[in-house]
């Protein structure tokens, strides 16, 4: 099926699984977990009980409630014992706590509210000047009176108006919102959860869909698309890459992946295969839900065929929902990266 598609399907345990088809092609994948699962969520807001400063790992343990606790990283610390709201920002690492942070943001489709951050922004995929113009005096009068505490990011979904498929009011109205949202969160209370985490079919609503996409809710809409029997393909580490392959491997410690040329004895193999690893490993990380510190041993190529390589990831990287950086080059001639936990892996 040509174009943009996102299909939900509401799980046995409860929760949802969502997909993103995009030409008949998975891009991105959300599955809920039990709901009898009490692992903080990333996105999840909570009014936490700092404890003190753990100086050799430059962060501190914070109470988040319920018998759960969070990593709160940073070199300016509050104070022990007096509370302060915390949202989990990524998947805990097996056998850590969660990471949290003190920098909150309130996500929505066209805006994300931003408390303790002043200052409005229009997303730089926003190019034309007379909407972007437009947007910001929109967001100046939506966030009047706030501007000293709030500060606003408005999304490239916010551009959909220019095509009439959102109104300048309802992004308005969603900023209302989000402002309504915080000054129940700033109001105060006890420890604990403040504001869930999207579900997987809030979330894929409000990130995935553009102009044009079609949205399908049913119970079979991921098994009449295949998706169950390719989540399965995806637990085999080898992933084809025309007559070359990568293999993506996940330890306790990073996650290792290994180009081969394969059969290719071409003296462009090398580049080939790695150029085509490059284009395809964000979507197999985000697919598989992996994340922490990624090590890419790419077939051998000469070092000046290296920027090459590292642009076709760069680029692919730029269209990733998740945060990556490119940590460089090993003496070994590795590639490694650091990626946010944004996901559970499968």
């Amino acid at each position: 099926m040509k174009g943009r598609q996102i299909l939900v399907e509401p799980l046995p345990a409860g929760g949802h699984a969502a997909a993103l088809m995009v030409d008949g092609r998975l891009e991105d994948l959300l599955v809920d977990p039990s709901p009898a699962d009490p692992t903080p969520r990333p996105e999840a807001i909570y009014r936490a009980v700092p404890g003190r400063p753990m100086k050799g790992l430059g962060g501190a343990i914070v109470d988040l409630g319920g018998g759960l606790s969070g990593f709160l990283r940073g070199a300016k610390l509050p104070a022990p014992g007096r509370p302060l709201l915390v949202q989990v920002s990524g998947w805990a690492e097996a056998g850590k706590a969660p990471p949290v942070s003190a920098r909150l943001l309130l996500k929505g489709r066209t805006a994300i509210l931003t408390p303790d951050a002043p200052g409005i922004n229009v997303a730089r995929s926003l190019r034309d000047a007379g909407r972007r113009a437009e947007l910001a005096a929109l967001a100046g009068a939506a966030m009047a009176g706030a501007e000293a505490a709030l500060g606003l990011i408005l999304r490239s979904a916010a551009g959909d108006a220019a095509d009439g498929n959102a109104a300048d009011g309802a992004i308005a109205e969603e900023i209302a919102g989000l402002r309504r949202a915080w000054e129940e969160l700033a109001a105060g209370g006890p420890p604990g959860l403040v504001r869930a985490a999207p579900g997987a079919a809030a979330e894929a609503l409000r990130d995935w869909y553009e102009p044009g996409t079609a949205v399908r809710e049913a119970a079979t809409a991921l098994a009449d698309a295949g998706i169950w029997e390719e989540v399965e393909r995806l637990r085999d580490p080898a992933v084809p890459l025309g007559q070359g392959s990568m293999t993506v491997e996940p330890t306790r410690a990073l996650v290792a992946v290994d180009v081969n040329t394969g059969g290719d004895l071409s003296p462009a193999a090398g580049l080939k295969a790695n150029l085509a690893a490059a284009a395809e490993l964000p979507r197999q990380l985000r697919l598989r839900g992996l994340g922490g510190q990624i090590v890419v041993d790419f077939a051998p190529v000469p070092r000046a065929d290296r920027p090459r390589v590292e642009r076709a990831l760069t680029a692919a990287l730029r269209r990733d929902s998740v945060d990556t950086t490119i940590a460089g080059w090993t003496p070994l001639g590795h590639l490694e990266l650091q990626r946010k936990r944004a996901r559970r892996p499968l």
